[in-house]
Order: C-alpha cells, then structure tokens, then sequence
C-alpha cells in the first residue's frame, strides 16, 4: 500500500512542487495539501496521512506548535519538517517532538527522494513486519552512522574533480549542470555527477532557480571553504 502523505505550507507554490516531487517517488502517495496550522491539524484529522511534510513559517500558528499539537491528540503520524528557519531552538523543539528528519529550504529532489526512501525502508519495510530486530535494523531505522564512511565513487576520478572544482570557484554565482558541461567538455550526466560529488563531500552548495513553468533548476555553487 502507499503511504500518504500530506503536505503542509503557507506557500501554494511551494506545496505544489514538494507534492510533485512526493509523487515521483515509488510508494508515496500526497493525499491533501494544507497551507495553515488549523487547516493541518484538521487534514490530518480526516485524512488520516502517515507521513506529514511540515514547513515551520505558518500564518496562524508555528510548524513546532502543530508538531506539540499532533503529540498531544496521540495521533499515529510521522512528520518530516521542510522550512527556511534554521535556529537552533526550532531544531531542538522539532528533534524533542520526534521529526523523522529536518530539511532547509532551499533543497534539491534528491534530497527529499532520499528522505523519503529511508523513512519508507526504515518505519515501513521489514522491520515493521516482525516483532523483534537486530542492532543493524534499529540503528538503519534511528538514522544512527554506519561504520564504513562515505567512497568515493569508482566513477569519479580526481583529475576532473579538480577541472570541476576550478570551474565552479570562477562562476561564484552558480552554475547548472548544463552550463557546466559546456565549459569542461563533460557530457551533462557527467558534469552533474561531478557537481553532485563536490556538493556530498561539502565544497559546494546547491540552491533551487525556480523558472515560471517546469522543473526548477539546480544550480551549484562553491562553499567558502573549498575557495
């Protein structure tokens, strides 16, 4: 069966693009949309979702009060936050409320796909259908660290890392795969995935460029530490 999902931000926008994005992932299904906290509160009520997208910057009541509210009616649903605020108090007050996961906005659909994919593996695959686990399963459904570290892919090699990387320093304000492959020579698949591997190992940054119609574009950036 799928699991539902509703979406919740003030943006009409926004919610549109995350519910496409839901939607193109296997085993996801967007059941409602909602744009205020009252309105959340009472889809989930009617719904009946497992899976709630919650942004924080609400018009009647804060994403972390909708959270507290849900807890308080007992109801058997998970939420994932998506929002801009990044404080640190709203992180805590969402981590206490048991968030399966806290993402900034702006992000790419990678991201969330990859969210998703783990929330629907870790709380609906094997190990909700029997009653007892070994430390792996646990440790895969809790997030918690594997001991093998990240690889490089086999795919990458160093020399054109480092003509994307020096690529990437020159355009400070960004550059989408495309742009990329024309200035390195690199087919635009490769170019992605070199752009790709800089922005998992932290020397570049992805941001969304949304166009009036269409998928928005991913442009990458270089962070200040790998200038």
């Amino acid at each position: 069966m799928p699991i539902d999902v509703l979406v919740v931000d003030d943006d009409y926008m926004v919610a549109s693009v995350h519910a496409r994005f839901v939607n193109r992932v296997p085993g996801f299904n967007v059941v409602g949309a909602a744009h205020s906290g009252q309105e959340a509160l009472r889809l989930v009520a009617s719904l009946n979702p497992q899976l709630v997208l919650l942004d924080i910057y609400l018009p009647d009541m804060n994403g972390t009060a909708v959270l507290q509210k849900l807890r308080e009616e007992a109801r058997d649903v998970d939420v994932l936050v998506i929002t801009a605020d990044d404080d640190t108090d709203t992180i805590r007050k969402a981590f206490r409320g048991g968030v399966l996961h806290y993402i900034l906005k702006p992000f790419d659909e990678e991201t969330l796909r990859d969210r998703l994919l783990h929330y629907a593996d870790a709380v609906h695959g094997p190990l909700a259908n029997r009653g007892e686990s070994d430390q792996q399963g646990i440790d895969r459904m809790f997030g918690a660290p594997q001991t093998a570290g990240p690889r490089t892919p086999k795919s990458i090699t160093a020399q054109t890392v480092t003509l994307v990387k020096e690529i990437l320093q020159r355009h400070p304000e960004g550059l989408s795969s495309a742009q990329c492959a024309e200035l390195s020579g690199l087919s635009r698949v490769s170019a992605r995935r070199y752009l790709q591997h800089l922005a998992n190992t932290g020397q570049a940054a992805v941001t969304l460029r949304y166009a009036t119609a269409g998928r928005p574009e991913r442009l990458f950036r270089p962070t200040p530490l790998s200038q």
